[in-house]
């Protein structure tokens, strides 16, 4: 089955446009800092501090990365489908977070959080309706990261950040019928990802700002439905935008 995706296409542009907005900012706000005389120092003493506290906000961008089955002796309606797709969509995900310092470099980090997703497969073809099955459901999230900080200077430091996280599904919204809805996909209730990000902290009089792009690959084949969907593998890939305080 031909899998080529226009919207796949779009989205790793808007990624590329994403991290090109957050990299002339930090430009920006380094060039400022630098034109200035004399910038007051805000939390001069955060790092001497072992652990620290925050909460987060978070848009991700999320779908499904899939494998199709072998074709069976006989046709079956996913065999039909010209076109299989699991378009990406936006969520929304909330938490907190617990920094650890390590060293003047690296810290451990974890950012436990509550996401709603829904993610979707979009079957096809030639002469009827598509049909369309959705998960719709929340998730507890609980990474385990590492940070790698770069030198602060003055009010404003970059970091990247890596490591895993383990997902477990806590309840699922079930669709059925209704228009070109046929059902939701049959999925496993827990997930294990790889992470890694960039990120820009800010340091104002009371508080840390630091935006972060994170990019999540599932490392674990979710699907357990039946083989005639056109299906065997299904794994996750979510592009998040955090908005941390702390």
């Amino acid at each position: 089955m031909h899998t080529i995706n226009l919207r796949d296409l779009l989205h790793l542009h808007r990624t590329k446009v994403i991290i090109g907005i957050l990299f002339l900012f930090v430009v920006s706000q380094e060039a400022k800092a630098q034109g200035q005389g004399y910038v007051r120092r805000h939390l001069e003493y955060y790092d001497d501090k072992p652990i620290h506290y925050g909460i987060l906000f978070a848009v991700p961008f999320t779908r499904y990365n899939f494998r199709h089955s072998e074709p069976s002796g006989s046709p079956t309606a996913s065999d039909s489908a010209y076109l299989i797709q699991s378009p990406m969509k936006g969520a929304f995900r909330m938490g907190f977070t617990i920094n650890a310092y390590l060293n003047e470099r690296f810290d451990i980090r974890t950012t436990p959080s509550v996401s709603l997703y829904e993610r979707e497969l979009k079957y096809s073809y030639p002469n009827s309706p598509d049909k369309i099955n959705k998960r719709e459901s929340t998730w507890l999230e609980i990474p385990l990261l590492v940070k790698y900080k770069s030198k602060r200077r003055v009010n404003t430091r970059m970091y990247m950040i890596a490591g895993v996280t383990m997902g477990i599904e806590t309840n699922v919204k079930r669709s059925r019928g209704g228009g070109t809805s046929n059902g939701r996909i049959d999925t496993q209730t827990s997930d294990f990802t790889l992470d890694y990000g960039v990120g820009y902290e800010r340091f104002f009089e009371f508080f840390k700002f630091a935006p972060e792009l994170r990019f999540s690959h599932g490392l674990k084949n979710v699907f357990q439905g039946s083989s005639n969907t056109g299906i065997s593998r299904l794994t996750s890939h979510t592009v998040t935008l955090y908005l941390n305080f702390e």
